[in-house]
């Protein structure tokens, strides 16, 4: 159902109406200015709605804003087309002069004294230079006489010119254009909060797979493979190597990374029991369980703090260093759940299994928060799996306890709620993302269009940017090659075009010694150009594949012979089937690649099957020279194989 009109919310009407409405002519009517009116109305209306909602507000072309050639506390505007965020055309047909000075007043007026600016800052004041549009009533002519018993009095106007004014206000005003980052927070909150749920939950990632895997073969062993042997030689060599160095806080966080391994390898060839032949032999284990210790004497006397500064990686840490000598340096047969983390490498202590139930619960809190808070939320059924997600009950942070042990009722709980809520913060991040790529239609409040921001010392005009003003895409396909730069470019004028001129500042030699002066390097080698100026630089003049040349060079080649413009398309063209031929020959290498790999394969299983194929060829003739076609066929035993057994198979 269509309504007329869809409210302020208040009992007053919108400011746009709900549905357009247009007149319906038909012979006989009585036309009256209502029916007139409506029809302007209409067709104002839709021009209006599509400058609103498809161009959106800002600067069409034109527009410039540049210094008055007199000086002086004016600047000259140049003719251009604006649209505001009314759906409002704002056309300058001729270069206006404009007095700021005059419009800085009347702001100062309008707002009761007080300037723009901390009045404690320089001299220098900033403003917002705007063009806003009016409507004046013209052309006014006397109606005829009517019966009316309430003649309009006087003439009325029957034109309305359509008009602007420039405006001078503080440069604090609310940017139209749409960024996808303001729909993202209104979801997910500050981004600090967010960073840290997310943190959360990648350190709880690690441990998923590891909980889920001892929970459900707490007596089995873990598998012993080569990487694990290595990571053994590895750790238990450079742990003897720096037995005797100083554990800054880099060589600490080192030596830790070497002791998970190392505990890593010893617990899994642990977790074998005594006698089984697949059980790997590994050579100075005693040593390497004395290196263990050692080595976590050493990091229990270090810094935490200073070589963790971050605490989602210190407690994982300490929980290493305390599970490894309280599981592997002297090996713990009862504890079957810390062991086997211990060998996947995500040693879970007592302080640790204490973080993370408070993490499970802050984070099923903020989802529960920022479900009742975001707007417009699409995945209907995540409210109610969260709430119907168990944490487990959090505890208060306890002392290093070796002595408590994990039973499997609580790792089981600590798995099933950390995947529960991991997986819904990505379902709801997700959704929270591609609800950005929706931009929702401009709420106006502020009519006026920015033109230019103005720097003033004094009374005089210092300097003029419009780098950064609102800008509308004109031209359709035309402009549509460059979207791809838009973004760059526009950060890299916001931290060139608008901020303060550089000043170049001599070296301070000092009054008495020698002067130090770096050498010039690089001043006949191939010069590297780097910075925002060269990066902006390269950015405008680089032409991607299929942009069009801009405008400057068609002037240029229309006046050179035919030959070089030939050579600027050949040239052209030529770039275009290298970058061509360079992807096929990237797709080229990975296929023959591909094929080494299966040439190799082939290679090795070749020997083996032509070797049971000449066996049964051999076998075939003596088969058919035998007496008798209902005797049964003696099958000659095949020959032996003089493949090698694989390991830990039996030898027969």
């Amino acid at each position: 159902m269509t309504q007329a009109d869809c409210g302020c919310g208040c009992g007053g009407t919108s400011a746009h109406p709900a549905a357009f409405v247009r007149p319906r002519f038909f012979a006989g009517q009585l036309l009256t200015e209502d029916d007139l009116g409506l029809l302007v109305d209409y067709v104002a209306g839709k021009d209006r709605l599509h400058n609103r909602t498809v161009l959106g507000p800002g600067v069409v072309c034109g527009l410039e804003v540049g210094c008055d050639p007199c000086g002086g506390g004016t600047v000259v505007v140049r003719p251009g087309h604006a649209l505001d965020c009314c759906g409002n055309d704002i056309v300058v047909s001729c270069q206006e002069k404009v007095d700021v000075q005059a419009l800085v007043r009347e702001a100062r007026i309008t707002a009761s004294g007080v300037d723009c600016g901390d009045p404690c800052d320089d001299d220098q004041r900033h403003y917002g230079l705007y063009i806003r549009y009016e409507e004046t009533p013209i052309a006014p002519v006397a109606p005829f006489s009517t019966e009316e018993p309430c003649p309009t009095p006087g003439c009325v106007p029957s034109r309305i010119q359509e008009g602007f004014r420039f405006v001078v206000k503080c440069d604090t005003a609310d940017d139209h254009r749409y960024n996808p980052v303001t729909r993202l927070l209104a979801s997910v909150g500050t981004p600090g909060a967010y960073e840290e749920i997310r943190l959360l939950c990648r350190r709880l990632g690690f441990y998923l797979d590891p909980m889920h895997i001892t929970g459900s073969a707490s007596t089995q062993p873990v598998e012993f493979t080569a990487d694990d042997r290595d990571r053994y030689t590895q750790s238990l060599a450079w742990l003897r190597d720096n037995a005797e160095t100083t554990f800054t806080p880099p060589v600490a966080r080192e030596a830790t990374e070497r002791v998970r391994a190392l505990a890593s390898a010893v617990a899994r060839h642990d977790t074998y029991a005594d006698g089984d032949k697949d059980k790997p032999t590994l050579d100075d284990i005693a040593d390497a369980r004395r290196a263990i210790a050692a080595a976590c004497d050493r990091l229990a006397q270090t810094d935490h703090e200073q070589v963790w500064p971050d605490r989602l990686r210190r407690s994982p840490a300490a929980a290493v260093t305390a599970e490894a000598k309280a599981r592997i340096a002297n090996p713990d047969a009862d504890a079957l759940i810390e062991v086997r983390l211990v060998a996947l490498g995500t040693p879970i202590d007592n302080v640790l299994n204490a973080e993370f139930r408070s993490d499970l619960a802050r984070i099923r809190e903020w989802l529960l928060n920022r479900l009742d808070k975001a707007p417009g939320v699409a995945d209907c059924a995540l409210r109610d799996y969260v709430r119907a997600t168990t944490v487990p009950q959090p505890v208060p942070t306890p002392e290093p306890d070796s002595g408590r042990q994990l039973t499997l009722t609580e790792l089981g709980q600590l798995a099933e709620a950390a995947a529960r809520l991991t997986t819904a913060v990505r379902r709801f991040i997700i959704d929270a993302m591609c609800a950005t790529l929706n931009p929702p239609c401009t709420n106006c409040t502020d009519t006026d269009v920015l033109l230019a921001h103005l720097t003033l010392d004094g009374c005089e005009v210092v300097r003029v940017c419009s780098a950064t003003r609102e800008q509308v895409l004109p031209g359709g396909s035309a402009y549509g090659e460059w979207l791809f730069k838009l973004a760059p470019l526009r950060g890299l004028a916001e931290r060139l075009c608008c901020q303060p001129t550089p000043v170049y500042r001599p070296p301070v030699v000092p009054s008495t010694g020698p002067v130090r002066s770096a050498y010039v390097v690089g001043l006949l080698d191939q010069w590297k150009w780097t910075g925002d100026v060269e990066d902006m630089w390269s950015r405008l003049v680089t032409l991607e594949a299929g942009e069009t040349l801009p405008k400057t060079l068609h002037e240029q080649v229309y006046s050179v012979p035919s030959e070089v413009t030939d050579s600027l398309r050949e040239m052209g063209a030529l770039r275009w089937q290298v970058n061509e031929l360079t992807r096929t020959v990237d797709a080229l290498r990975a296929q023959l690649d591909t094929a080494r790999d299966q040439v190799t394969q082939v290679r090795t299983e070749l020997p083996e099957r032509l070797e049971d194929r000449l066996a049964e060829l051999e076998r075939a003739p003596a088969a058919e020279g035998e007496s008798g076609e209902g005797k049964p066929r003696t099958r000659r035993p095949p020959r032996s194989s003089s493949r090698k057994p694989q390991s830990g198979g039996e030898s027969g």
